[in-house]
């Protein structure tokens, strides 16, 4: 990036990618290397042109026999490196704004370390944000203006305690990954904010948006899409990633992969939704067939799984339970392939069900969740149980339920007035 310091070498930069086994960044450092060797010696400019000189000369020695899996991680690897070259460039770029040049130097960063997508928007929008507030190139690079804007989303803006970690985790990646501070110190303290209650549906409550669901034009698609959210107790981006080897119909066993933490957990699959489930699968079978006649890409699999299992991307095990009715470009890569059910559309579809059916509360797709746990408790499951099917790392997280069941939060405790009304009663 022009005017920053960028202190990037790819050696670093694979050593901290995060989709590689330990085994495949031993291997691409091995031809990397060997490739940079090549580069040198021949006096080439890094680029495509170097490595198809490379690949040509000393990968495809006549004489010289190679394995094709050695092949495969070899081009793997130059892949990457090329990759890495242009998320470079693309930082380079000094005609945008100092804002827009801060978020694609983060979003690059993010690209070469690994993130995944919602992470490095994450931290491109506070990068914006905070280059705004910095107001030029050389504050936007001091730790004490940094440590200025932190102090501002503190004090000023009143956000929750989750928010003000984001904004230091955002400008704590900024400041290592791109300006070459390798420990950051902002003279800022988070602030605790109190907890929330969560918003719970009654069982009728969530009977009548699954009903609005099914009668509303086009909204009977998402329904059991919630009624799986709701008995399964998932979140939104676990529910719309399920895929068609996460759905155990015979042992009624519903796996979530890559969960919050990056954890993966089995959780209840509802004995009332197993033959719609099984419909379902049959309906993504047909969008996948009609995807494998039209030669689409395969769906998206996480970097290391797709160096892996490199047929696994068309097989329809590993596609959509709830696939996208339209197909759509991969921003990761440029690539026209199917997508998952949209988790925005979806949760918009359960606000809107919610309103018709006067539910006066505000209800979004988590509330299902919520009220999963919720009755679950009010029906005598024990905390720990609840805790293990929601995937919480800390009870703690799951007691906060305990605030909101009837009949376990208020311990059975009448309110006074109710027993000065039987008491009134009673003088009559």
């Amino acid at each position: 990036m022009n005017g920053f310091k960028t202190h990037w070498c790819w050696r670093k930069d694979l050593a901290e990618f995060r989709g590689l086994t330990e085994r495949e960044r031993t291997g691409f450092l091995l031809v990397l290397e060997w490739f940079e060797n090549f580069r040198l010696r021949h006096e080439l400019k890094a680029g495509r042109e170097a490595a198809a000189a490379f690949w040509r000369s000393d990968v495809q020695r006549e004489g010289c026999t190679r394995e094709p899996w050695q092949l495969d991680q070899w081009a793997e690897a130059i892949r990457w490196y090329l990759n890495w070259l242009e998320a470079c460039a693309e930082s380079g770029a000094d005609h945008r704004s100092l804002g827009e040049r801060v978020r694609t130097a983060v979003y690059s960063a993010g690209a070469r370390r690994g993130l995944a997508l919602r992470t490095k928007q994450c931290y491109g929008a506070w990068a914006t944000r905070y280059a705004g507030f910095a107001g030029g190139e050389g504050a936007v690079m001091e730790v004490k203006t940094a440590t200025r804007f932190l102090t501002s989303v503190v004090d000023d803006e009143d956000c929750a305690y989750s928010t003000q970690r984001q904004a230091l985790n955002a400008l704590a990646f900024f400041f290592k990954q791109v300006c070459g501070v390798e420990n950051p110190i902002f003279g800022v303290k988070l602030r605790k904010t109190g907890t929330r209650i969560p918003v719970v549906l009654s069982e009728p409550e969530t009977q009548g948006v699954f009903g609005q669901l099914e009668s509303s034009p086009g909204g009977e698609r998402y329904e059991l899409a919630a009624r799986l959210q709701y008995g399964a107790g998932l979140r939104r981006s676990e529910l719309v990633r399920l895929r068609v080897k996460d759905v155990d119909l015979e042992r009624g066993i519903l796996t979530v992969r890559q969960g919050k933490g990056d954890k993966d957990r089995n959780t209840i699959l509802p004995q009332s939704l197993r033959e719609e489930l099984a419909r379902q699968i049959e309906r993504a079978r047909e969008v996948w067939r009609r995807d494998r006649e039209a030669e689409l890409a395969g769906v998206y699999l996480p970097g290391a799984l797709a160096r892996k299992f490199r047929q696994a991307t068309k097989s329809f095990e590993w596609f959509w339970l709830f696939p996208a009715r339209q197909t759509s470009v991969d921003p990761e890569c440029g690539v026209r392939r199917r997508h998952h059910l949209h988790a925005q559309v979806y949760s918009e579809a359960i606000t809107r069900a919610a309103s018709a059916a006067g539910i006066e509360k505000r209800v979004t797709s988590h509330a299902l969740r919520h009220s999963f746990a919720t009755h679950l408790l009010e029906r005598g499951t024990d905390l720990r149980t609840i805790q293990e099917l929601l995937g919480h790392e800390d009870i703690t997280t799951t007691e906060i339920y305990l605030h909101v069941a009837m009949g376990v939060g208020a311990m059975g405790v009448m309110s006074p007035l109710d027993r000065m009304g039987e008491n009134a009663g009673m003088v009559k």
